[in-house]
């Protein structure tokens, strides 16, 4: 196996992500482990933040948002799809990225609990990120958000299904976000990417892992020519909105993002490549260290200049 330089503080993540093993090898004991680790990392939630869950359309949806005053015309609202190879996660496992953001920037946010694969393949998360979308352009989802500024993001296949939303929105003649926020996400189902075979057995995600949950997620022939199922097959990239593109130093997607920043700015969509160095996929979930911070700072810059709201001074 290759050995990784990572620090100290992202070598003991590593470490302590590996002690969550399932209780054997169904998807219920993976999907079980899997929340156990993300709710271990997950930090107290922030001080004046209003949590809440709500059902639209029969969709489950998590809603943080500031208590103070309302802005008029509503608070800035992120759309945020969760990571997990489209087979793990859950509004219980992702709360750490929203509380992080909640320190950083004055954007409400709200998680969609989409369906999973493989009882769910494609297109279903995807519908379901479309339905959370609608209903947030349509005021559906509380009066305190706003209806016109509007982002949405996620990590890995929620990247993915961020990004796809943005071509289906504008093949289908509807307003754009005002920023796609792509943390390293999955957005090809090719595995000809040099850091595929570099980064082969990366720490907490392998190359492998990658094509059995594309395989998983997309298992009928012609998904993944379907550019809402895999961005980088689409042949127009044009009209798309603005993105922030973070990738991982030791992943074997990160490629991947190489190619859409570079595939947008081709198609002249505005955006900002983020190279986090010493990171492995998935490590935003360690916290608030050396090798995460940053992309956090980042991110929340991101957020703040397309929702036009300062950002506040980081509270960690």
């Amino acid at each position: 196996m290759k050995h990784y330089p990572l620090s100290e503080a992202m070598s003991a993540f590593v470490s302590k992500s590996a002690e969550f093993v399932a209780s054997d090898t169904s998807l219920s004991s993976r999907r079980h482990a899997f929340l156990r680790a993300c709710r271990h990392f997950t930090p107290e939630a922030p001080a004046g933040w209003f949590i809440e869950d709500q059902l639209v359309d029969d969709l489950k949806l998590r809603v943080y948002k500031p208590s103070s005053p309302t802005p008029e015309g509503g608070w800035p609202t992120l759309l945020y799809l969760h990571g997990g190879g489209w087979a793990f996660g859950s509004l219980d496992s992702h709360d750490w990225f929203a509380f992080a953001m909640a320190r950083r920037v004055p954007v409400a946010i709200v998680a969609v609990d989409y369906r999973l694969a493989p009882e769910h393949p494609f297109p279903a998360a995807f519908d379901d990120t479309l339905t959370a979308w609608h209903a947030l352009r349509a005021g559906r989802v509380g009066s305190a958000l706003s209806r016109e500024k509007l982002m949405v993001g996620g990590d890995s296949a929620g990247g993915n299904l961020s990004a796809g939303l943005c071509i289906a929105l504008r093949d289908a003649n509807e307003p754009q976000p005002l920023l796609q926020a792509l943390v390293y996400p999955v957005l090809s189902a090719s595995g000809d990417q040099p850091s595929m075979r570099e980064h082969a057995d990366a720490p907490m995600l392998s190359a492998a892992e990658v094509t059995d949950s594309i395989a998983a997620y997309l298992p009928a022939a012609g998904m993944s020519t379907d550019a809402r199922a895999m961005p980088l097959a689409s042949a127009d990239l044009t009209g798309l909105a603005p993105a922030f593109i973070a990738v991982a130093e030791y992943d074997p997607l990160r490629d991947q993002g190489y190619a859409y920043a570079e595939a947008l700015l081709k198609a002249g969509v505005k955006n900002e490549l983020y190279i986090a160095k010493g990171l492995v996929h998935g490590g935003l979930l360690a916290g608030e260290v050396e090798e995460v911070s940053p992309v956090y700072d980042a991110m929340a810059r991101a957020l703040s200049q397309y929702a036009a709201v300062g950002a506040e001074a980081t509270s960690r």
